[in-house]
């Protein structure tokens, strides 16, 4: 009876696990059948949306295939008045080794640096780009970054970038006789620029802004820059997976445009010989800084200008200097200009016939409201003079005398002949000024040129006015701009008012050379060129610092004209705090000013 149980537990027991295991069967068919159905609808969501996860199969097969290029556009060139390049882009050349003894061709011959090469690498480098040998070495010698990984490519410091391609040509040539390898060059381009000193502020320069772009900074490469740069252009196309090379009718492409070339008004002759004259005045007298333009009389067209303190175009060197405030203080200073204003305050007196050239005047001082102005000896004069002799002599007293006469008119001439307003010559940052009239001795100051603030090229073109028959011209330094195609912009002369006759504007040329002939009155004879009559006028001007008008430096300035009977150029210097050295400031701007307008007379003429 046990056994009979015991035998029907046990096929109670099998007949259970049978069913369990048609269950599990039946189980594991229907999650089968559900796994292939959720297979299948997703394949065929996938097939009909052509989406994964939101994201396009079609889209990302295509990044994976598709190429995108930029076709970069070369930056216009600047040449100077005769097509002799100022700037340009060109190739440099940096070096680099690579030490990766993995790095050989199909072949197995070695690419890579081999240690043997080391001294014979670390010789032709200082003989050609003057790197330290022991810092070669040490480049060369096997290292690892921060993560432990070994190093696999080095470069050589600033010495080896840069490079020009007879550098590299050089080095290519050496290394190839004595069969060195893995040496390599990396291309990049580069803006060139004239060697040194050269209209620096004028001209300026380029850096790379974040995205790698080059961007024009200062002067005409930062005033220029969209014509100068161009527009990049675009290429796309697909490559085939099957075949691996490109699929036909994918490639998509937008040429560039480069950028347009800027012809300046710069003879580069007469540039390079005024850097060379700033140059000794810097160095010899020290001056706080310095300014000087030649400009052609007849076209406001400037042929040479500079400044000092500056930079060397090329190398940059300079503007990394400390304590110095770098600026175009040719366009973007004001100061008090000093005698240099007479010229205006007689041109007017005699265009509203307020001026008798023989009447004369006491000389010495002069009283206005409550305030004594005195003539530059300290008040002392030189007795009665007519009023031409107190241009000659530079008398306070009688532009004073003469300003009283037409107060209001005189006001109205300083604004025509440009004060106070721009030139527009068209470089960013230029000043306008200031005329101060707001009491009886402000306006009288302003006839002798304290009182007024002025920019360096607002004096040149009043200027122009006097030496081009009472028609003022606006200073220019471009003569045309050419874009990629060949389509010209040429900037011609610009009349931008008529102050004063051309009646006025002759006799005051021959009041202006009696500076430089008269030798009793005139305190400018230091202008005088054998055979040539030059009209000038001088000015030596206070300036206002820390609260107050300094009466121990001085602003020494002049404007030339030359020759009177027919201007061609006009030359403006201003010189602050010189260290005179026992020698006049006269003597010091004279030495430049001369020299350079007999060259230009010689060169151009």
């Amino acid at each position: 009876m046990r056994m009979k149980k015991i035998k029907n537990w046990i096929n109670s027991r099998n007949l259970s696990t049978i069913k369990n295991r048609k269950r599990m069967s039946v189980i594991l068919l229907f999650l089968t059948i559900g796994l292939f159905l959720l297979f299948v609808t997703r394949l065929s969501h996938i097939v009909i949306t052509g989406k994964v996860a939101g994201v396009s199969l079609k889209e990302k097969t295509k990044e994976l295939y598709e190429v995108h290029e930029t076709l970069e556009a070369k930056r216009g060139s600047i040449f100077d008045r005769d097509g002799n390049v100022i700037a340009e882009d060109s190739s440099a050349f940096s070096l680099y080794a690579i030490l990766d003894t993995n790095y050989t061709d199909l072949n197995g011959k070695k690419l890579y640096v081999q240690e043997r090469d080391w001294p014979a690498i670390s010789e032709i480098f200082e003989k050609y780009v003057k790197i330290d040998k022991a810092m070669t070495l040490k480049q060369l010698k096997p290292s690892v970054n921060k993560e432990g990984e070994a190093i696999t490519t080095v470069e050589f410091g600033t010495n080896g970038r840069n490079l020009n391609f007879e550098t590299k040509r050089n080095i290519e040539e050496e290394l190839k006789q004595k069969k060195i390898s893995g040496i390599y060059f990396k291309e990049e381009k580069k803006r060139s620029y004239q060697v040194g000193n050269f209209a620096s502020y004028f001209i300026g320069y380029t850096q790379q802004d974040d995205k790698g772009n080059e961007q024009g900074i200062m002067g005409i490469e930062g005033s220029y820059n969209k014509q100068l740069s161009g527009k990049n252009g675009s290429r796309s196309y697909e490559n085939n997976s099957s075949l691996g090379d490109v699929k036909p009718g994918s490639v998509k492409e937008t040429k560039q445009v480069d950028g347009s070339d800027v012809y300046t008004t710069i003879d580069s002759n007469l540039q390079f010989y005024l850097e060379e004259q700033l140059d000794n005045a810097a160095k010899t007298y020290q001056p706080e800084n310095i300014t000087a333009t030649l400009m052609e009389a007849k076209t406001g067209n400037i042929l040479a200008t500079s400044q000092r303190p500056s930079f060397e175009l090329d190398t940059k060197k300079g503007l990394e200097e400390l304590n110095v405030s770098w600026r175009n203080i040719l366009l973007e200073d004001v100061y008090e200009p000093g005698s240099t204003m007479k010229s205006m305050m007689i041109a007017s007196a005699i265009e509203e016939n307020k001026f008798n050239e023989s009447e004369q005047f006491a000389s010495g001082n002069i009283k206005i409201d409550d305030t004594t102005i005195n003539d530059w000896n300290n008040g002392v004069g030189e007795g009665n003079m007519t009023f031409r002799q107190g241009l000659a002599w530079s008398s306070n007293v009688g532009m004073v005398t003469l300003q009283e006469r037409m107060p209001d008119l005189w006001q109205n001439y300083l604004t025509k002949f440009g004060f106070g307003k721009s030139t527009n010559l068209g470089l960013a940052g230029e000043a306008v000024g200031e005329i101060q009239n707001k009491t009886t001795v402000d306006r009288a100051m302003t006839s002798y040129g304290q009182g007024i603030s002025v920019t360096h090229l607002q004096m040149l073109q009043a200027y122009t006015a006097i030496a081009n028959g009472g028609n003022m011209l606006k200073p220019n330094i471009i003569s045309k701009i050419v874009s990629a195609d060949g389509q010209e912009k040429t900037i011609q002369p610009e009349t931008v008012g008529t102050p004063i006759s051309s009646e006025t504007a002759d006799k005051v040329l021959q009041y202006m050379k009696d500076v430089t002939v008269d030798p009793k009155y005139g305190k400018g004879r230091e202008y005088a060129i054998e055979g040539l009559n030059v009209s000038a006028k001088t000015g030596t001007a206070e300036f206002f610092e820390n609260g107050g008008y300094q009466k121990q430096d001085y602003l020494h300035s002049v404007v030339t004209i030359t020759p009177t009977e027919d201007p061609k150029y006009i030359f403006y210097m201003t010189i602050k705090k010189p260290l005179l050295q026992g020698i006049s400031a006269n003597q010091i701007i004279s030495d430049v000013s001369n020299k350079l307008v007999q060259r230009a007379i010689v060169a151009r003429d």
